[in-house]
């Protein structure tokens, strides 16, 4: 529920991609906001008013008025009531009206009388969007200090391939949440690690292990909305970076993480190892496919590097380390020792025997401890929640 409370109009214009809009506001609903949606005339030839409403949960207003009791929508008090005016998607034709401050439709009176911080997110094809006044629109627009959510490129309902294509409504709900968190981590660099890492037995087999790399990666886009520019050193996971402060570096092994974890260290002035790196390697790497045999097989592993161990003894000066331990008994105890063994500043703890927790799942529940050994318990929460918690606590390091 990170937009709990926050209010926001929904603008929908005649776009093919207005069918994504559905799925934006579902998203926003889901996160706490209060969502209020405008659509244009058109608009309803490619979504329903009724879909529209059924997902904001209120009526959703096209005309001035409603003809059938002469309620009238005041575009003036939806102004003052929102906290942002999203327009999801917004055609060229729109783009330009609000450019030039032309206002025949619900939608752009109300976009005139809006005292709220304005967010579009352009859908059109490629050859609209790269139009010189198109283009020269939308700078107008930035210059009155509009938030543009820029297209993607890929397949357009035109079967041209180019930039046009309505940004994913994931992608538009990171900006929504990034336009309201406090941006107190400005001018920090984080370093980061995320993910499992696999270490290669054959050319098909591995030892890796169940993380899905979901805590770091919420810990990445946490970091990167509160102002901080983040390197994301991520293992072999299935999930994807949008905000445009995250760095992305993708990794397999655990040398392979240490190297690119240690080129970039020393420039960085909070570095969290929240990977769950490979503690052994097989000695030997098979070059060809292991085959079945009658016999058993036996595999030599050694020690892979102990990235958190290395950063330790580089330790710069004002540097603030963050480990996290994953352990299944004598919780509190392994964590203290890991703390001081590599000179961290921070440990957040995980047990495999809480519910819902660690691997896989969309929930955490943690415990920090710092380096004077003081303790703090969370309750269960979504990881995005739990992030939330990481990144503040860390600020409270950051500030001392």
């Amino acid at each position: 529920m990170m937009l709990k409370g926050k209010r926001i109009i929904i603008g929908i214009t005649a776009s093919i991609a207005a069918y994504k809009a559905a799925a934006l506001v579902r998203l926003l609903v889901k996160e706490g906001a209060e969502v209020k949606v405008i659509m244009t005339e058109l608009a309803k030839q490619f979504i329903t008013p009724l879909t529209m409403a059924t997902l904001s949960k209120r009526p959703v207003m096209v005309e001035f008025y409603n003809p059938e009791n002469g309620d009238w929508n005041s575009h003036v008090d939806m102004g003052i009531w929102a906290d942002l005016y999203l327009i999801a998607p917004v055609t060229a034709n729109t783009i330009g009206k609000m450019a030039h401050g032309i206002a025949d439709n619900l939608l752009l009176t109300t976009y005139l009388s809006a005292k709220c911080p304005v967010m579009l997110a352009p859908a059109m094809d490629l050859d609209m969007y790269l139009h010189a006044a198109t283009q020269q629109n939308l700078n107008i627009l930035r210059n009155y200090g509009h938030c543009i959510v820029e297209p993607n490129e890929g397949e357009l309902a035109s079967g041209l391939i180019g930039k046009g294509r309505m940004a994913e409504p994931e992608e538009i709900v990171s900006f929504v949440r990034n336009f309201f968190t406090t941006k107190d981590m400005l001018g920090e660099r984080v370093l980061l690690t995320a993910g499992p890492t696999y270490e290669k037995i054959d050319p098909v087999r591995f030892i890796g292990n169940y993380s899905s790399g979901k805590m770091g990666f919420a810990l990445a886009e946490e970091f990167a909305s509160r102002g901080a520019k983040v390197i994301l050193v991520a293992g072999p996971v299935a999930l994807k970076t949008g905000h445009p402060s995250i760095q992305r570096i993708d990794v397999e092994s655990a040398e392979q993480m240490h190297t690119e974890v240690m080129k970039y260290a020393e420039t960085h002035s909070i570095v969290v190892s929240c990977a769950a790196v490979s503690d052994f390697t097989p000695i030997y790497k098979a070059e060809h496919k292991l085959k079945r045999g009658g016999e058993t097989v036996t595999l030599e592993l050694k020690p892979t590097f102990d990235i958190a161990a290395d950063l330790g003894k580089q330790k710069g000066e004002g540097q603030i380390l963050v480990g996290f331990a994953l352990e299944t008994n004598d919780e509190e105890c392994n964590a203290l020792q890991k703390l001081h063994k590599k000179k961290l500043d921070l440990i957040v703890l995980n047990s495999l025997r809480d519910v819902n927790a660690c691997f896989g799942y969309d929930t955490n529940k943690v415990t920090m401890i710092d380096c004077h050994e003081k303790v703090y318990h969370y309750d269960l929460k979504p990881k995005q929640e739990v992030a939330k918690d990481i990144v503040d606590r860390i600020l409270k390091l950051v500030k001392k």
